[in-house]
């Protein structure tokens, strides 16, 4: 199984994720709503309130996962290496690296393709699109 949860092989011609954390890490918008922060609080046996404190920050009303000094995200376990949540992690994880803006933007997937060693050096843009939407993920059209 990929990053995105969604493949169904660990041979997937342009998607085979590496469990290298590129993606986990910079401090950004992974925003938790109630029910996600249920299901983490639940997975890892912690009330919600001892998550919230542990590994998250508020801001602007929303509580969103919060980065370790390393950079990383703070459910990234470079010891696995991997997501230490991997069965519930954040819904915006799930779809790495089927962004929207990596599958409706040619510029977004080159830039996803030249970090992320989980793609596919030879995938182009629309064999890229193409499995985005054979596993029901992007927007319909792209722009290029």
């Amino acid at each position: 199984m990929g990053c995105s949860g969604y493949l169904v092989s660990d041979v997937d011609p342009v998607f085979n994720c590496q469990q290298c954390g590129w993606c986990c890490r910079g401090e950004g918008g992974i925003a938790l709503d109630e029910k996600r922060v249920g299901r983490l609080a639940s997975y890892l046996g912690l009330p919600v309130e001892r998550l919230l404190a542990r590994f998250c920050h508020r801001r602007d009303g929303r509580w969103y996962v919060a980065a370790g000094r390393d950079g990383y995200c703070l459910f990234f376990d470079h010891s696995i290496p991997g997501c230490a949540v991997h069965p519930v992690k954040p819904e915006i994880c799930e779809l790495w690296p089927y962004f929207p803006g990596n599958v409706a933007n040619r510029e977004g997937f080159e830039v996803a393709k030249n970090n992320c060693p989980g793609i596919g050096r030879d995938v182009t843009h629309e064999a890229f699109v193409a499995n985005a939407r054979h596993h029901g993920l992007g927007p319909k059209t792209t722009k290029e």
